[in-house]
């Protein structure tokens, strides 16, 4: 799920700026709840190198300076690439999430081999297809 946080984040941005704890608070609310604050600094420094976001100290009267982020240009032009390649990929999880409802149904699950209780597909003659 960490490779999900750069666009994640520019289309937070591309939704308001923020604040890094700000933004660490959105992502959560998108479901992301272990994200490591350290983490999501380096992935918009990263940003900030590639022009895809800038950002400015904002001073406040209830705390210290906060480094605020805001999406570019370029980091519109990365969103959308993002979120074409993440429609290709929803297409290709949604096929692969129907082919296994199917294959689910007509094949049920066998216990691996001296594992300890885990199940996996079989390719019908009791044994886990290549690759497992």
């Amino acid at each position: 799920m960490r490779s999900m946080l750069p666009p994640l984040l520019l289309l937070l941005l591309y939704e308001r700026p923020g604040h890094g704890y700000d933004l660490i608070g959105r992502l959560s609310r998108l479901g992301m709840t272990d994200v490591e604050p350290g983490h999501v600094y380096r992935i918009l420094r990263n940003l900030e190198r590639e022009r895809c976001v800038v950002s400015d100290w904002v001073i406040t009267d209830t705390g210290p300076p906060r480094r605020r982020y805001e999406l570019t240009a370029d980091g519109l032009a990365e969103l959308g690439t993002w979120m074409s390649q993440l429609t290709q990929l929803d297409h290709v999880v949604a096929a692969c999430l129907a082919r296994w409802a199917g294959a689910s149904e007509s094949c049920p699950a066998q216990p691996l081999p001296g594992a300890d209780g885990g199940y996996a597909p079989t390719a019908g003659d009791g044994q886990p297809p290549a690759g497992f």
